[in-house]
């Protein structure tokens, strides 16, 4: 019966935190690449991400040494991740829906009462009293 060669997971961990030094050093040395900053700090973060997620599963969660179909089972349940976000997405990230209003924080509800108030009485200042006794205040409807 042959045994499993396992990896030197010591190697697997300082090429892990490698990957963590870069991507914690990538911001910070971003600004030298002028306007092509953003997108490589965003593409090299989430490749190496990507790349330290393949190596925790794969060595540390043992899938590289697993019968085939535990990697299978592995994407589908990432792939029914993926549906359930995108399907649930979109209702997260607007206000309203049809049947449905998003709940609102009581320090956003005063911010709009506000806002809606401002408008609703002039926002330049400027309403005007027809008795002339206007005294920079505004009057009530």
């Amino acid at each position: 019966m042959a045994g499993h060669n396992h990896p030197s997971y010591l190697k697997i961990y300082i090429i892990l935190v490698v990957l963590f030094v870069v991507s914690v050093l990538g911001p910070e040395i971003a600004p030298a690449f002028g306007k092509f900053a953003k997108p490589i700090v965003l593409l090299t973060a989430f490749g190496i991400a990507i790349w330290k997620a393949y190596l925790v599963c794969a060595y540390f969660m043992h899938l590289k040494l697993e019968k085939i179909y535990a990697p299978y089972i592995l994407l589908a349940c990432l792939s029914l991740l993926f549906v359930f976000f995108f399907g649930t997405a979109t209702d997260a990230m607007f206000a309203n829906g049809h049947n449905w209003v998003k709940p609102v924080s009581e320090e956003a509800a005063v911010e709009e009462a506000k806002a809606r108030s401002h408008v609703l009485h002039g926002a330049h200042g400027d309403s005007h009293d027809t008795h002339g006794d206007n005294h920079g205040e505004a009057k009530a409807h």
